[in-house]
């Protein structure tokens, strides 16, 4: 089957990071082959799989997150204000339930997809786009072009507020654009009245996106609540994607060698989203991280954007990756650089080239534009390392992930097929051949078993 599996630390995850979902490798412009190790462009995203998405359509508006824990609104209604998306948990029934919450941008973030296309700015027609997020479990929206919106205004509420403010002064919530795959800072007012927002409600697993860091006193920090270790330091110069990748590859670190350059959702969960540099003069990141200071567009004291191992799918190709930025998020507005999308936001940068080039930034909000990016790699984690893409995949750019399967109660799985020994329909602790933690996981409801409606989707598929 041409896959390493590295086995999760013996503790309770209640934050496993959900997989990005990509299924392809790309250099700067195209769809390759997977490199294999000394190759170019070798360990992307795509090669490691990590906690493979798994929901569970209850049929009463909600859905089940089996890798999260947490439970779903499935249909965001029409837009509303961050004050109505607030309020509205508190009378949400969906379900039956009364324990609604607006979630959290790592809690929302642990549904986004990146198999999806980024489309045009200017487009006014989202045939032929798929969105950043598993249209067939989410009803989801694009912008309204009859409205006045753009196709990229789909802005799906947070309850994460920014500890500083963006464009101006403005009071900023992080939220997720499932049509463009990014987080970005967006106002909460504007000059032009209350922002509007699509809506999602959570409830479950209430530990989900807290870190519970351990410094192991040998240059790593291990999260306990992840089951991820990572470099406590980071590169200390900035560098392009390619480079990202081969410095991952070479890197050896506390006796290990299996260093590799974090997705997106990975590098995401260490934002600590109650620091910023004005709030805290740091990083957006806990203090048992080191980060290199960096000088911005403004001139200021600040820290850089960090590189993940994941491709930015967008209509104009694969030229670009995803970053965090762990510092201002900096755009060139209204004929100055300014804070535009807050420490903690998501967006790419291209792979390669010369950021000269761009000496006002880019797109819409005038983003800042750096590619030689900081590095900081991780390890560990519950990793499937694949070595072939997965087969019956077509050769498109985005594309349903066949990590990603909805599941209905009533149907079986391959786990239960595979785990189920005697064939009694459920899976004892002595049938499991995980580590101990992920059975704890799996059993939802810790009677000692692991029945249907508790049991993942089934195993990645993958060639041969």
């Amino acid at each position: 089957m041409g896959i390493l599996v590295v086995p999760a630390m013996a503790t309770e995850l209640n934050y496993l990071v959900v997989d990005s979902a990509q299924i392809h490798c790309y250099d700067d412009e195209k769809i390759i082959d997977f490199p294999s190790p000394g190759d170019h462009y070798y360990g992307q995203d795509a090669q490691f799989s990590v906690n493979p998405p798994s929901y569970l359509d209850q049929g009463d508006g909600t859905i089940s997150d089996q890798v999260t824990g947490l439970m779903w609104t499935q249909d965001p209604g029409e837009k509303m204000t961050w004050a109505q998306a607030v309020a509205g948990a508190k009378t949400c029934r969906i379900g039956g339930y009364t324990d609604w919450r607006l979630p959290t941008v790592k809690e929302l973030y642990s549904l986004i997809n990146f198999n999806g296309i980024d489309p045009d700015p200017m487009a006014t027609d989202s045939e032929g786009l798929t969105p950043f997020i598993d249209r067939s479990v989410f009803n989801f929206k694009y912008g309204d072009p009859m409205k006045g919106e753009r196709i990229i205004d789909s802005q799906w509420a947070t309850s994460t507020l920014y500890q500083s403010t963006t464009m101006g002064g403005n009071q900023t919530m992080f939220g997720v654009n499932f049509a463009d795959g990014r987080i970005k800072g967006y106002p909460v007012t504007s000059r032009r009245g209350e922002t509007l927002f699509y809506t999602l409600y959570v409830r479950g697993n209430p530990d989900y996106g807290k870190n519970k860091f351990t410094d192991n006193g040998d240059g790593t920090v291990t999260d306990e609540a992840t089951g991820l270790m990572w470099m406590q330091s980071d590169s200390g110069m900035g560098m392009d994607w390619p480079s990202a990748l081969e410095y991952a590859e070479k890197q050896r670190l506390a006796g290990y060698g299996d260093w590799r350059l974090p997705s997106v959702k990975e590098l995401q969960s260490l934002v600590e989203y109650s620091r910023s540099p004005d709030s805290s003069d740091s990083a957006a990141i806990d203090p048992v991280f080191e980060c290199t200071e960096i000088q911005n567009e403004k001139g200021q004291k600040d820290f850089a954007q960090y590189w993940s191992s994941t491709t930015h799918i967008s209509s104009r190709g694969v030229s670009t990756a995803a970053y965090v930025a762990f510092g201002r998020a900096m755009g060139y507005m209204r004929n100055q650089w300014m804070d535009v999308h807050g420490a903690g936001c998501q967006r790419s940068d291209p792979k390669t080239g010369d950021a000269s080039r761009f000496p006002k930034g880019r797109g819409p909000q005038g983003d800042a534009i750096h590619i030689d990016n900081m590095v900081r790699l991780v390890r560990g984690g519950t990793v499937v390392t694949v070595v072939e893409e997965p087969a019956d995949v077509g050769n498109t750019a985005a594309e349903k992930p066949v990590d990603a399967q909805v599941q209905r109660p009533e149907q079986a799985s391959g786990f239960m097929m595979r785990e189920d020994k005697n064939g009694d329909g459920k899976v004892a602790r002595t049938e499991f051949r995980g580590p101990p933690a992920h059975f704890d996981h799996l059993d939802k409801n810790g009677d000692g078993w692991i029945m249907i409606d508790e049991a993942p989707s089934g195993p990645v598929k993958r060639s041969r």
